[in-house]
């Protein structure tokens, strides 16, 4: 919460990823496991405490669509991978900090998040995540607050709910898990007028159907962006 506080006196309208998945964790949403690392000796260190596969990132209050810049490196298996990807990562225009996460597994990529609309206040949004979000457009929404109930009927509203069943040996989904991040959403809105809008793309599903944010992002208000309302959702990182 004191990130979200103090970001607008140090004229941040955007949370890095870190801080968004630590407010976001706050509210009891699952993120990934995650160390922050200032330079490539103590991004390895960090990688040998996660375990090996690791994600590595770069990041920064300015860094919004990481892809884009080649700044992410996925399933690296030893420190050595690590330090290379991290000198690499480190050059990049807008990179504060790296990001050493776990290698999340499964299958299925989900997006959730919230958007505060002019007219009906803070709405919460779900979908197909990942890649595919921009492709497929798949996503609901539904006004603040939500009860379990309202949370479960909006994740079978998607056209591609089947993706919420068993799928390729893995789990189905677990609804009662999925409903309470979405219902966290609509809480956070509620009590955070300062937040503009807020990412998850992706939530990923763990192959035993159990939810958890790999990437997030937080937009809060800015003099100029305060009653706007953001079009569609963010793209995954």
């Amino acid at each position: 919460m004191d990130t979200i506080r103090t970001a607008p006196a140090e004229s941040r309208s955007v949370l890095s990823e870190h801080a968004a998945k630590r407010f976001l964790a706050g509210f009891g949403i699952p993120v990934n496991r995650e160390f922050v690392a200032r330079d490539a000796a103590e991004a390895a260190s960090s990688a040998s405490g996660i375990g090996f596969p690791v994600v590595l990132k770069a990041s920064g209050s300015k860094l919004l669509h990481k892809t884009e810049v080649r700044g992410v490196a996925l399933n690296l298996g030893n420190e050595a991978d690590v330090e290379r990807e991290a000198d690499r990562l480190l050059k990049i225009r807008g990179c504060e900090e790296l990001l050493v996460q776990e290698m999340v597994q499964g299958g299925r990529e989900l997006v959730c998040g919230l958007i505060r609309d002019a007219q009906f206040g803070p709405c919460v949004m779900f979908g197909i995540g990942g890649i595919l979000t921009e492709v497929f457009k798949d996503i609901v929404f539904r006004m603040a607050p939500l009860s379990p109930w309202d949370a479960r009927d909006m994740a079978t509203e998607i056209r591609g709910r089947t993706i919420l069943e068993a799928f390729r040996g893995e789990a189905a989904v677990d609804l009662d898990a999925l409903s309470r991040v979405l219902v966290a959403l609509g809480e956070l809105g509620l009590r955070n007028e300062e937040v503009r809008e807020a990412d998850i793309n992706p939530l990923k599903i763990r192959p035993d159907g159990q939810p958890v944010a790999v990437d997030a992002l937080v937009v809060l208000k800015t003099t100029q962006g305060a009653g706007e309302t953001p079009g569609v959702p963010l793209r995954p990182a």
